[in-house]
């Protein structure tokens, strides 16, 4: 799958949407109480090019888009306020979900960002996409996510909805492994 790149008319709707939560860039520390929380690291390879490619590719939205979804973006690139629509599922049963950039890590060694969710999508909350190069040589990719439902559609799907959740997260992790 590849990119599409978003109308002006829907990225500026989108990039002057309020975000649906109040914990914004909440996934750089302690994950706030009331929601969900997930974390997951896998070790995707080892070296300074393990580690140049996979954060090209997380910048690139290459996370998603190898994980099945379609990715409609505001920018190539994930960059602070940048906006996209996450496409899940197939024809008349895609689920758009509307999401915004709050922010980027670009450290010598961390690099990824994060995105908050906005009006219409299923959830409330934030999930971020993070690679690191550790000092013994290896990389690894961590994503980290605090949600709750935000829709009667996702109250209604109860655990089914976590269980969505859990089968794309293994699909992001995948998508960066050799």
């Amino acid at each position: 799958m590849e990119l599409t790149t978003m109308p002006d008319r829907t990225r500026n709707r989108l990039a002057d949407a309020p975000l649906t939560y109040s914990e914004v860039g909440a996934t750089v520390s302690e994950l706030p109480s009331g929601y969900h929380h997930l974390r997951r690291r896998v070790l995707i390879g080892h070296g300074q090019q393990a580690f140049a490619d996979a954060t090209a590719d997380v910048a690139a939205w290459q996370v998603q888009l190898r994980a099945g979804l379609t990715v409609t973006a505001s920018a190539p690139n994930a960059i602070p306020g940048a906006v996209a629509v996450l496409g899940l599922g197939v024809g008349p049963l895609r689920l758009g979900v509307p999401c915004r950039v709050v922010y980027t890590v670009s450290e010598s060694r961390r690099r990824g960002f994060a995105y908050g969710t906005l009006p219409g999508h299923p959830e409330s909350g934030e999930e971020a996409f993070i690679v690191e190069y550790h000092g013994d040589d290896s990389v690894s990719f961590t994503i980290t996510a605090f949600s709750k439902p935000s829709t009667v559609i996702a109250k209604i799907a109860g655990p089914a909805g976590r269980v969505i959740q859990n089968w794309t997260t293994t699909r992001y992790l995948r998508s960066l492994r050799p």
